[in-house]
């Protein structure tokens, strides 16, 4: 009797364990915590030398992560920044609160990019991802809570060019809540998830953002639901090609043609992830009050950021 107890007691870790996707994460191998004891961490993007920024919305403050995996504060007073992305060596952050998209530095905000000057019907810009031309697509949701939903009420998905003060283009205006987004590698195709749907939305926006029909089309469902709700957040692809979409189940992974091809569980419910590590095999996850790491055996993209 004492010999079954302990070959139980042995066995049981081996199945409580994550089964792991294969080509993806290995079986066992779980999130690591980096830091705790934020409000609501969100926008990470990888730093060229193996960091990482990330934002603190209700704080007001962003992030960096140093290879070593030191935490220091970069910036203060950051308007609700959400989405973070690199571009020539500058940051750039949707400013929910603030209502604007800024470009700046360590040391603060340099420029306002966007803000209801030139778009007047901005609600809360959440996140947005450079094109290898230049420009940003970035999400808006708008500032209304998600719940209790609002029947007809859509986000606005949007194209800024490279030349500051262009008005941006608007891509989409029919997505419920629009919030996460990324390109495929070859940029054709803009991928778009809805808090509030099942569906991951694609655009062709290749060769060129179009002044007239963009061809939207659906890329996967989403299989985990949260009481009728994906709640998919940010995202991130691989060199594989493979998506990455926080949801209200956990970190919900795609093959580049859709296909569903399992989740990663994290200790808290993620709202964004990010490639970095000096060999892109580094997932890290923003969740909640928290910022975990996961030991990949896919790697990220070989482009600058996400």
């Amino acid at each position: 009797m004492r010999i079954t107890l302990l070959l139980a007691a042995l066995a049981l870790p081996l199945w409580a364990q994550s089964p792991g996707i294969p080509g993806v994460v290995a079986a066992g191998v779980e999130p690591e915590l980096v830091k705790d004891g934020f409000m609501f961490t969100e926008g990470p993007v990888g730093t060229p030398e193996g960091g990482l920024y990330f934002t603190d919305i209700r704080a007001n403050k962003i992030y960096k992560i140093d290879p070593e995996g030191k935490v220091t504060t970069v910036r203060m007073n950051t308007g609700g920044a959400n989405g973070l992305a690199l571009n020539g060596g500058e940051l750039y952050a949707a400013e929910g609160t603030a209502k604007l998209i800024s470009r700046g530095n360590q040391n603060g905000r340099n420029t306002t990019v966007i803000d209801i000057t030139n778009a007047p019907l901005l609600g809360a810009p959440n996140d947005l991802i450079f094109d290898a031309k230049g420009g940003f697509y970035f999400t808006d949701p708008g500032a209304t809570p998600m719940f209790p939903k609002v029947a007809g009420q859509f986000g606005k998905v949007y194209y800024v060019a490279t030349s500051v003060g262009i008005p941006p283009y608007p891509i989409d205006d029919k997505i419920t809540r629009p919030n996460g987004l990324t390109l495929t590698l070859d940029g054709r195709f803009l991928l778009v998830d809805d808090t509030l749907g099942d569906t991951i939305w694609s655009f062709d926006v290749q060769p060129k953002v179009k002044s007239k029909g963009i061809k939207k089309t659906e890329f996967a469902k989403i299989p985990l639901l949260t009481d009728g709700e994906s709640l998919a957040d940010g995202m991130a692809i691989d060199r594989e090609g493979r998506l990455y979409v926080t949801t209200g189940a956990g970190i919900q992974v795609f093959d580049k043609k859709g296909k569903s091809l399992g989740n990663i569980k994290v200790p808290k419910q993620p709202s964004n992830v990010a490639f970095s590590g000096p060999d892109k095999k580094t997932l890290y996850i923003t969740a909640r009050e928290a910022v975990y790491k996961l030991k990949m055996l896919s790697q990220g993209p070989e482009r600058q950021g996400k």
